[in-house]
């Protein structure tokens, strides 16, 4: 199931060009993981009560074509693969049919506390396995 957040870019996520940082891509998919796990019923105020945290343990990113300011964008994210505490996801970032950016991003379930690795709770990775 791939999710798809659309976005429009502000003055606060491009450069002195008018273009989009690099690194606001990332910010953009971030963002998009987030309200991909929020639509699967899991939110990040539910995976923080429980003491999890997501963190990035991997990321490989392809820059194809800028963004502009003003510009109306999607973020989509899929899960490519679950194990018991990691996910890897494909993301992308559209304008209209044009591919922008292209990325896999490895994803690690920890311990809030001990930044440990800790099982993904069995609901959670059902739903994103689905």
């Amino acid at each position: 199931m791939e999710f798809r957040l659309p976005l429009r870019v502000y003055i606060e996520d491009t450069d002195a060009g008018g273009i989009v940082y690099y690194v606001n891509y990332l910010k953009f998919m971030e963002r998009a993981r987030t309200e991909y796990m929020r639509a699967q019923g899991f939110s990040k105020t539910e995976i923080m009560n429980d003491a999890l945290m997501f963190v990035v343990s991997a990321l490989q990113t392809k820059y194809l074509r800028p963004a502009r300011l003003d510009e109306q964008l999607i973020v989509t994210a899929r899960v490519i693969a679950a194990a018991r505490v990691s996910l890897r996801f494909e993301q992308r970032v559209y304008r209209g049919e044009e591919l922008l950016c292209d990325a896999e991003v490895s994803v690690a379930c920890v311990d809030s506390a001990t930044l440990k690795p800790k099982r993904i709770p069995a609901p959670l990775l059902a739903a994103l396995k689905h």
